[in-house]
């Protein structure tokens, strides 16, 4: 496949078991010290344990661009944007 640095993953874990959906992201833990990932998921508590930076889109528009950690460490913020 040559030189990869940027995987676009969309709804990789949907409709998998939980074996599967962690074997995979064990294998992303890994690619992402490699490559760029981009993932797109609708499981936000899966999504950001993955990521360094989260975008949270509603309707098209951006609704919330940063830092995960942020995200997660703000409970109004994450109650208001994906109700966890």
């Amino acid at each position: 496949m040559g030189n990869v640095r940027f995987l676009l993953l969309d709804e990789p874990f949907e409709g998998l078991a939980p074996a599967v959906v962690a074997e995979l992201t064990r294998i992303q833990q890994e690619l992402k010290k490699e490559m760029t990932l981009l993932l797109v998921e609708q499981n936000a508590h899966l999504a950001l344990s993955l990521s360094d930076r989260a975008y949270v889109i509603s309707n098209g528009e951006i609704m919330y661009a940063g830092g995960t950690r942020e995200l997660i460490e703000d409970l109004d913020l994450r109650v208001r944007l994906l109700g966890i």
